[in-house]
Parts: C-alpha cells; structure tokens; sequence
C-alpha cells in the first residue's frame, strides 16, 4: 500500500499557494480524476438553482439544442487550465475561449463568483464524501488558490481573499438565490436529461431518479423536482463509497486523466485540437 500514497507525498512536500498548479494537477489528474469529473457535473447543475443564471442559459438555447457540446466544452477547457497552467500557452487560449463566451453576455459579477465557488468547494465536498482518501489541506488550499487566480483572468472582481471567507459567501449566496423558478426547472430537466443519455435507455429511469436523489434539498426545491425515497439516495451513497474501497486498493495512477478523459463532440481530443476549436457557435440572447 505504500506505493498507493505516493502521489500524496508529492503533494506533502508541496506549498498549496506557491506549487497550488501541481498540486491541482497530481490531484485532479492522477488521485481523483473520476471524483473531480463527476463533482464538477454536479456542481454546474447546482448553479442553475439560481433564476439568474438558469434564465440566461434558457435564453441562450444552447441547453435545449446543443446541451452535450456545452457539457464537453466547459469540461475541456477547465481540463486545459489545470493540465497546462492558466498561463501556458495552451491555458491563456482557452481563458480567451472562456472569456470571450462570458463577454457576449450581461452576467452579474456576483452570479461568476458565485460559479467559480462551486469549482473550489464541491469538488472537495465531493471526495471528503466519496473519495478514496480525504483531501488534504494542501489540496483543499491549492483548489482555492488555483481557482481565484483562474478567476482572476476572468475579470471576476471582488473574489474574497480567504479560503473560509470565500466559502462564507458561496453559502450565504445559495441561502439567498436558491429558489424556485420555471428556468430552473427547465434548465435543471435538460441536464437530467443529458445525464441519462450516457446510459442505456431501459437504464435512464433509475439514473434520473439516482441523481435527484443525490441532490440536497435546497436544490431539490430550487428545481422543483420530486425527491425520490431516502433509501434511493442512501443506496447511491453505499455505492460510491463501495467504490472508493475498490479505488483505495487499486495501483497508482501515473498517467494525467484530464483533456485525454474521452468526450462525445471531440473524438480523440486533445489529438488534432485547439483550445480555440472549442464554444459555442452561435446564439442569440443578450
């Protein structure tokens, strides 16, 4: 087993503010790839809990039109700034794909802090849940340095300086925004619907009513869907923590799984693609 944890020596011996990209790296890429990929699926669907941000989305259609290519995008491009470095050549290309998709909208400062919230603390949510081994705080810390500098070169103003500080305002923010609204609703169905896509269609019933129930109430209500049985999301949460058991006892990863995690709309990506090849095409809503 000592050979499993060599990875989290790498990280031990790392400063989370100065190294903060390698640890994301060895993090995201080697240790929990599969548990970072799966936090931020939920934690962008956590976003659309808030009527500002699901009505935008609606409006622009590419949810109901293009909803795995939106998916794929957001994925890749953060894949690129934490494989590559934000300021890499390869990291700065696809900031001016973020940026240039954000700029073509009217979008509250406060409604791209609070999303860039959701990057730093549900991924670590996630895997002190269900991960194969809790985070430790440099991990946690190099999250939130790696994100605020992200967001940083996104013009995102005002993004609180401390870890806890930051955290204070994502759940005061959720406290206040999370309500009902038809966009959220519809925003909140074509996502479940994409989820149930990766699966086999007889499949797609229990995968609907397995993510609902792995949603907290807060956004249960928010989305105005109906809560499954308790015992729907206990026996979710007893799988995946089945699956850290396997996970823990498996070798060490060597390999990055980050833009080499395989994706519907760029067959073989990042073979014969750009940053810049990634976005949406068109749209219409401002």
């Amino acid at each position: 087993m000592a050979a499993r944890f060599a990875n989290l020596r790498r990280i031990s011996a790392l400063d989370p503010v100065a190294d903060h990209e390698e640890i994301m790296r060895i993090s995201a890429g080697l240790e929990f790839p599969w548990d970072y990929q799966k936090s931020l699926e939920m934690a962008l669907f956590r976003t659309y809990c808030v009527p500002t941000i699901s009505g935008l989305l609606e409006r622009t259609g590419e949810f109901e039109r293009r909803p795995q290519k939106r998916y794929d995008d957001t994925a890749v491009l953060m894949a690129e700034l934490v494989e590559h470095g934000y300021d890499s050549p390869r990291g700065r290309e696809a900031l001016r794909v973020v940026n240039r998709q954000h700029g073509r909208y009217d979008i509250s400062n406060d409604d791209m802090l609070y999303v860039l919230s959701t990057f730093i603390y549900d991924p670590i949510d996630w895997v002190r849940r269900y991960g194969w081994r809790p985070l430790t705080r440099n991990e946690e810390l190099a999250g939130f340095h790696f994100y605020r500098a992200v967001g940083a070169r996104m013009g995102i103003r005002d993004i609180p300086a401390g870890y806890d500080e930051f955290l204070a305002f994502k759940t005061a923010y959720e406290r206040e925004h999370f309500v009902f609204a038809p966009s959220n609703r519809r925003i909140g169905q074509y996502t479940l619907d994409l989820f149930c896509s990766w699966y086999p269609s007889v499949a797609r019933p229990v995968v609907a009513r397995a993510v609902i129930a792995m949603l907290d109430p807060a956004m249960v209500r928010a989305f105005g869907f109906t809560a499954p049985p308790s015992w729907v999301g206990a026996a979710g949460r007893r799988a995946l923590r089945l699956r850290a058991f396997v996970v823990r006892r498996m070798p060490v990863r060597k390999a990055l799984k980050l833009t080499s995690t395989p994706n519907r709309t760029y067959p073989g990506y990042p073979r014969g693609y750009r940053p810049s090849d990634l976005g949406a095409t068109s749209s219409t809503a401002r």
